[in-house]
């Protein structure tokens, strides 16, 4: 009799008597044959298996604003949108829009601008983290100095979630209205976030319990042992300097062009 698979199938080997039928047939037939059917629904399967991959992150075609309240996020959505300037208030509740990115490809994504008051900000990054492809954190250069704390406080939830999530999201922060003198460049707004996310790393670190619990992100940013670097996160964290706000009204004041690049990119 022919060896057979130590291994059950089912509850109890109910269908084994069956399968070893039907591949004794096989052999008495074609002893290649087995090895051929085998092949085939190997290479099946693993079809099935990379069709699965490729559209859970097809499905991700959202790309969210985030950041605190006044950042300059809801003009930015308005400026991809339409590339014209509106005047515009804190908003209690998300707004979202088809953006269809300037590439070869026509390929197009959701952009969902969320509010950035304090109170509602975990709760719709939450809501729609999962179906993130990109997030764009936005920040407010010309008052990041006094707002650093703050800043840095709501960019260390916002990355716990992040390479928490099967599907990490491409992540670009955006330091906006650059068209102020007293503006921060990027460069520097990183430097600075580094060294505040360190410092949180420990507080933070020392209770975990203040941390979103349904989150499966780990409670330590970074590598242990050493200053923070966005570097060492699991996913690239980018920077770029821009304006939504130049000359009020004027179609092409607004300085969004590296954005409007790295959007056509993470499509």
């Amino acid at each position: 009799m022919a060896s057979v698979d130590s291994r059950r199938v089912g509850d109890g080997g109910t269908f084994q008597p069956y399968l070893d039928s039907w591949r004794r047939e096989l052999q008495r037939q074609d002893p290649t044959l087995l090895s051929a059917v085998v092949a085939v629904l190997a290479v099946l399967l693993t079809l099935v298996f990379w069709k699965f991959i490729w559209s859970r992150k097809s499905s991700q075609r959202a790309v969210l604003l985030v950041g605190l309240c006044d950042s300059g996020k809801t003009l930015l959505f308005v400026r991809l949108l339409t590339g014209h300037y509106r005047d515009t208030q804190t908003s209690i509740t998300d707004s979202s829009a088809m953006y269809k990115v300037n590439n070869n490809k026509g390929n197009s994504l959701t952009l969902i601008d969320l509010p950035g008051h304090e109170s509602l900000r975990l709760q719709f990054l939450d809501r729609f983290k999962s179906s993130a492809r990109a997030i764009v954190f936005v920040v407010d250069s010309a008052a990041f100095q006094r707002e650093v704390k703050d800043v840095a406080e709501f960019l260390y939830q916002v990355l716990l979630d992040s390479v928490g999530l099967k599907n990490p999201p491409s992540f670009l922060i955006a330091c906006n209205k650059q068209d102020i003198a007293m503006a921060k460049s990027a460069k520097l707004i990183q430097q600075q976030l580094e060294k505040e996310l360190n410092t949180l790393r420990v507080t933070r670190s020392a209770a975990p319990s203040t941390l979103d619990s349904s989150s499966p992100a780990p409670a330590h940013l970074g590598k242990k042992g050493k200053e923070f670097e966005f570097s060492q996160l699991p996913l690239k964290v980018e920077f770029l300097e821009c304006s939504a706000k130049v000359n009020k009204g004027d179609a092409g004041s607004a300085d969004i062009q590296d954005l409007e690049k790295w959007l056509a990119k993470i499509a």
